[in-house]
């Protein structure tokens, strides 16, 4: 007869939410848990060391094992292109693999993710993959959205004010709409869409209230009126309009 042979208990991945760019705006829950994670993974462009990566810096124990997960592709393909989606759903694949095969090893794995988990977050695709596989569990961060809006120190939504996050990237007949039809907004993905934005801010009458942010809540915060603009940068800007509801 045989002994059983034991198993080490399966790990658990944590999608651990960063905030806007601070570290002291980590809840304390994140902050312990990147301290005390072995293992570290986080999404980066190639060739640079990544915005999760920067917000922890100085944080990490001695002996930790970073997992940079590089993007395939982010702009060099169309977001229409089918092969955009192709090659994305192949290295969400590779990544989970790889994570599913550490925490299956009793492992437990921190991803760090920029603001919140689940807000427009790459985690998201990770999650979905590994549900059912291994346990996950997701710590909620302050988003960036959040972080740009403080920057302006005006509040951005007032009594019944409906608050619509829109994506710069959508059609600008579209974004126009949305644009018109809320009391607040907030346009994430601006980048190279900042002509088009503009245009549709105008269009739905609305340039003289509209704020860019870049950098929220990090070195380098620029809070700028879009009609004062001439550009932005490419990553971590946020245009926002504030609502003027009701108040006492």
């Amino acid at each position: 007869m045989t002994a059983l042979q034991s198993h080490p208990p399966v790990g658990t991945i944590h999608g651990v939410g960063l905030g806007p760019g601070a570290a002291d705006l980590l809840s304390v829950r994140a902050d312990r848990l990147v301290r005390g994670a072995r293992h570290v993974a986080y999404f980066r462009k190639a060739g640079r060391p990544g915005q999760a990566r920067r917000i922890v810096e100085g944080m990490l124990r001695a002996d930790v094992v970073e997992l940079p997960m590089e993007y395939p592709v982010t702009t060099e393909i169309p977001l229409a292109d089918p092969r955009y989606n192709e090659c994305l759903a192949g290295f969400y694949a590779e990544c989970t693999a790889h994570l599913t095969a550490l925490a299956r090893t009793g492992e437990d794995v921190v991803v760090l993710c920029e603001g919140d988990p689940f807000f427009y977050g790459s985690f998201m695709h990770l999650h979905s993959r590994l549900s059912g596989a291994v346990p996950v569990a997701v710590v909620p961060g302050i988003t960036g959205m959040a972080g740009a809006w403080n920057a302006t120190d005006v509040p951005i939504t007032w009594g019944d004010d409906v608050l619509t996050v829109a994506m710069a990237t959508l059609p600008e007949e579209e974004l126009t709409r949305r644009i018109r039809d809320t009391d607040a907004l907030v346009v994430m993905k601006i980048g190279r869409n900042l002509p088009k934005l503009r245009r549709a801010v105008t269009a739905a009458g609305r340039v003289d209230t509209a704020w860019l942010v870049e950098h929220a809540a990090m070195p380098g915060q620029k809070v700028t009126r879009l009609a004062d603009a001439t550009s932005v940068t490419p990553y971590f800007s946020i245009l926002l309009i504030h609502g003027q509801g009701r108040r006492p």
